[in-house]
């Protein structure tokens, strides 16, 4: 039964519909899920130790994750269908990810790749993976070049947000994950602050999961769940990752307000509010002063969602909402930068 600590919320697509289920314990529901699946078999790629890995109820294959972005690659995923394959797993059968979000979207990728296509069910063990990685089937892993550039479409059967995987976190991975929840309040979400954690991270999911029902390959309003994503990425990128994500979206999204302002799409009030909203959460609102803006710039020139205009595609706030924004002006970008370096 749903409750005020349990909620079920659908991704509604069709024949790939799946059910996020976001409460506490229920990893423990694992083996009905994949029994549901109809697998004799389970590869369990997991970043957590042997007391909080679930039982999958058939015979399994448990493989040690590496979570980070430094292992997110291509030899990774290549690793992973070996062992898959020594192991005899077959498109019948299923793979499980157990772990944060980097876990979440090399194993999502290694699935989709692995006999073209067996099925796979996600137990985001972080914040961050609960609200974001888990949910909408976008599976990835980096190039030397950027992050994310090689990747696939592949939906989970389904997703088990356990909140009790969440008590062993340290403080930075909370602040990590609450940079994807504060920029959901400009994208629909609304204010999530002061709200339960159960309620803040179904809230986060069914937004996403409605914009993934319109919009499952980015072919248009899927780009908002992008907010604040493309300084973000490339803040992670100058920093070495030694920037969390979250932490580099929370960045992104103060300059996403300031950059509609400039761009005079949002007024001052509007702008403030981005701010407020992001240190709100006690999340970083300034750019790390060793990272140069030519540099940001360039690694932006490598963001997915860039046209081939002279500028660069930003999501950005305006009179409708959230949008993308193609063409921006590379000095409006460097000096909306600058200006954040000025910030009291």
């Amino acid at each position: 039964m749903t409750t005020a600590q349990s909620r079920r919320i659908d991704v509604a697509l069709g024949e790939r519909s799946y059910q996020v289920h976001v409460g506490a314990g229920v990893r423990h529901e694992l083996p009905e899920v994949i029994a549901g699946i109809g697998a004799r078999r389970v590869a369990l790629v997991t970043a957590r130790p042997p007391e909080w890995t679930p039982e999958t109820g058939v015979e399994t294959l448990v493989v040690q994750a590496r979570d980070g972005e430094r292992d997110k690659t291509l030899s990774w995923v290549e690793e992973m269908c070996r062992r898959f394959a020594e192991f005899g797993l077959t498109r019948s059968d299923a793979v499980v990810s157990c772990g944060g979000g980097t876990t979440t979207d090399a194993v999502g990728l290694a699935a989709a790749l692995y006999h073209r296509g067996v099925p796979v069910v996600h137990l985001p063990t972080s914040l961050l993976a609960q609200v974001d990685a888990s949910v909408g089937g976008k599976t990835a892993v980096n190039l030397p070049q950027g992050k994310n550039l090689v990747g696939a479409y592949w939906q989970p059967r389904a997703v088990l947000c356990d909140v009790e995987h969440l008590q062993t976190l340290p403080p930075r991975e909370w602040t990590n994950g609450y940079g994807e929840i504060a920029r959901c309040h400009f994208i629909g979400a609304g204010d999530l602050r002061g709200l339960p954690l159960v309620e803040q991270i179904a809230s986060s999911i069914a937004l996403k999961s409605s914009i993934v029902a319109a919009d499952e390959r980015d072919s248009g309003m899927r780009h908002v769940l992008n907010y604040g994503h493309t300084l973000g990425h490339a803040l992670e990128r100058a920093t070495d990752f030694h920037l969390r994500h979250g932490e580099g979206v929370a960045i992104g999204t103060v300059f996403a307000g300031r950059l509609a302002g400039a761009l005079g799409r949002i007024g001052a009030h509007r702008v403030d509010e981005h701010l407020e909203v992001v240190a709100g959460y006690d999340l970083p609102t300034r750019l790390p002063e060793q990272v140069r803006t030519g540099e940001l710039i360039e690694l932006m020139r490598l963001d997915k969602k860039r046209t081939d205009g002279n500028g660069l595609t930003f999501v950005l706030d305006g009179p409708d909402g959230a949008e993308l924004v193609e063409d921006v002006p590379l000095p409006v970008v460097a000096e909306t930068i600058d200006a954040m370096r000025r910030m009291p």
